[in-house]
């Protein structure tokens, strides 16, 4: 298989991982800092997104980047592209 080039559609989060319980599945929480649309406070929104794991190499407190990609399963949209920095 060719290396798969980015398009605008694949899109990119960084995060933590808080969940590898699951066979090739790893769960990442992903934060954003952004100002409240009405009242410019500063908030932090977390979403939390389960992710294509094939080696089962990311563990609990990894710091992963994932890319979006097309359904793998009724929740999984998303793929392990690296482990950016291991757990302690």
């Amino acid at each position: 298989m060719a290396e798969q080039t980015t398009t605008s559609k694949q899109r990119e989060q960084k995060g933590v991982v808080v969940s590898d319980k699951m066979d090739k599945t790893i769960v990442v929480q992903v934060a954003a800092v952004l100002p409240h649309a009405e009242y410019k406070k500063i908030v932090r929104r977390t979403s939390r997104l389960k992710a294509h794991d094939e080696n089962n190499e990311a563990r609990i407190g990894d710091t992963v980047l994932v890319r979006e990609c097309r359904p793998l399963s009724r929740d999984k949209t998303w793929r392990l592209i690296k482990v950016l920095e291991r757990a302690e």
